[in-house]
């Protein structure tokens, strides 16, 4: 073959390349950014943080956090099973220690009016042993518990405060706030 014909060939070849590149980019429904990166869309970070107060001062601090993708949900799961002996010889554990559940809906499931905000259903829960003072003389722990279960708005970037509750056996009160931040 002549150059000519070489060169004619990988010009073509680079034209079809070329095409084929631009029609998978067009057909895989990605949008560009200016930085040239690709986004993922309805991808967020969801930082939680539980505080403990007492007589309105924070007394303990406890951060979580999750990615999570519109409308799908998450789990956060720490602590320990703890074995109970309910009747002789039959045994069922408790979790004890923090559960967080949340499920995340952006513009594109919520529809448009949602701006620059978030749908979330929040699920918390938070158990520890009680203080020694504070249990009945029994074989079995005794067991305090807190739980928020809420459905809100969340303005994406902004912290704000899901839910608090009191303990009725103190001063101190428990709040579960949470950050949104959408994900590049």
């Amino acid at each position: 073959m002549s150059k000519n014909m070489w060169a004619v060939l990988l010009a073509m070849t680079l034209i079809v390349a070329g095409g084929v590149k631009n029609v998978s980019a067009q057909g895989s429904g990605t949008s560009k950014t200016t930085d040239n990166e690709e986004k993922v869309p309805g991808a967020y970070r969801l930082d939680f943080v539980m505080s403990e107060l007492e007589d309105g001062k924070k007394i303990n601090t406890r951060q979580y956090s999750m990615n999570l993708k519109s409308p799908d949900a998450n789990e956060i799961k720490i602590g320990t099973r703890v074995p109970v002996e309910v009747k002789q010889g039959e045994i069922q554990y408790l979790d004890v220690g923090t559960n967080i559940w949340c499920r995340l809906k952006d513009q594109a499931d919520a529809g448009p009016a949602m701006g620059n905000n978030v749908m979330l259903n929040v699920k918390a829960e938070l158990s520890n042993f009680s203080m020694p003072d504070q249990q009945v003389q029994s074989m079995r722990p005794a067991i305090r518990q807190m739980k928020i279960e809420a459905s809100t708005v969340a303005v994406i970037g902004k912290p704000m405060v899901i839910g608090s509750a009191d303990d009725p056996n103190s001063k101190r009160q428990f709040q579960l706030e949470v950050t949104v931040t959408k994900l590049r």
